[in-house]
């Protein structure tokens, strides 16, 4: 019953470790796509220790569940993990990380509810400020114009996604500052950061309690908008994708000395401006493999035992 002890604490030290380590890296914001991708496999190598440590407990539990997971393993393996010595605590540990599991797709489920709701209540307000003509037909464009005066441009995700801009954004935003912004939404919609968000955002309600799942929701909302940035600008270049920023915000406050809902858009814009050098392509693919790899340490940690004893 070693091994399902091993890998809880394993699970914890890479939920500890994990986001200092990321922290302390000065890579980070210069490859924000590799970022999110190191982000998603600490925490998918986090919640893999938990189902592996589950997996097992519930093995050394009860019979019918150790029947079914070394249904087809040679008798040398299932003693090796010594499932017959454990005691109650495989009982308490198995059923505390199953409740964990299915609370955590309940909470992705109502997140997953919520923007469904919050989208189609958008929906709602861009046909009540947008209405049809008599006579006019649903267009399928991909642009919808709406009257207002705070410029402003979002991207409404769904079967026939759309960017809306308000009449302010387009006397605001001139030349290729549209096309801009256009592509930070493409960029956004292209990669599927919503789904990143949905599951951060899940992890994070279900167990605030837990800092890892926090960081990994603060980090996700931060990190797309910085991959979306670069979309843009390596499409329609820094400094124009920066004065869209600028165009967009400037009426809002988040360029002075207070705190701000939107207190990161100035973080943006220097980002931008300054146009930090990207990571060599060795680098960026070292990186990669690096964090692929660390999923795969529970894995590992779980067959130790049937290996020695294959051995």
């Amino acid at each position: 019953m070693m091994v399902p002890a091993a890998l809880l604490l394993l699970g914890a030290l890479t939920a500890v470790v994990g986001p200092r380590l990321l922290a302390r890296a000065d890579w980070t914001d210069r490859e924000p796509v590799v970022s999110l991708w190191v982000w998603q496999c600490v925490v998918a190598a986090v919640l893999l220790c938990c189902a592996l440590s589950m997996t097992l407990s519930a093995a050394a539990a009860w019979q019918a569940v150790r029947g079914h997971v070394f249904a087809t393993a040679p008798s040398g393996v299932v003693d090796a993990y010594a499932l017959g010595t454990a005691g109650p605590w495989a009982a308490v540990t198995a059923v505390a990380l199953a409740c964990a599991g299915l609370w955590s797709g309940a909470m992705l489920v109502r997140e997953i509810a919520r923007a469904r709701a919050r989208r189609n209540r958008q929906h709602a307000e861009l046909l009540v400020r947008s209405p049809l003509l008599p006579g006019e037909e649903p267009a399928d464009g991909r642009l919808v114009v709406l009257e207002g005066e705070r410029p402003d441009a979002w991207w409404l995700p769904g079967a026939a996604p759309q960017l809306v801009v308000t009449t302010a954004a387009l006397r605001r935003l001139k030349g290729r500052q549209l096309d801009a912004v256009l592509a930070h939404e493409q960029g956004h919609a292209r990669a599927r950061h919503d789904w990143l968000l949905h599951c951060s955002a899940a992890l994070a309600g279900g167990f605030p309690q837990i800092p890892v799942f926090a960081a990994f929701r603060d980090e996700m909302h931060r990190l797309v908008e910085l991959a979306a940035d670069d979309v843009a600008s390596r499409r329609h270049g820094r400094l124009t994708t920066a004065l869209a920023l600028v165009e967009l915000n400037e009426d809002r406050g988040v360029f002075g000395p207070g705190p701000t809902p939107h207190a990161h858009v100035p973080q943006r814009v220097d980002r931008l401006l300054a146009a930090p050098d990207r990571l060599p392509a060795w680098h960026r693919l070292r990186l990669t493999a690096t964090a692929a790899l660390v999923p795969v340490i529970p894995v590992l940690v779980a067959l130790v035992p049937s290996l020695r004893a294959l051995a």
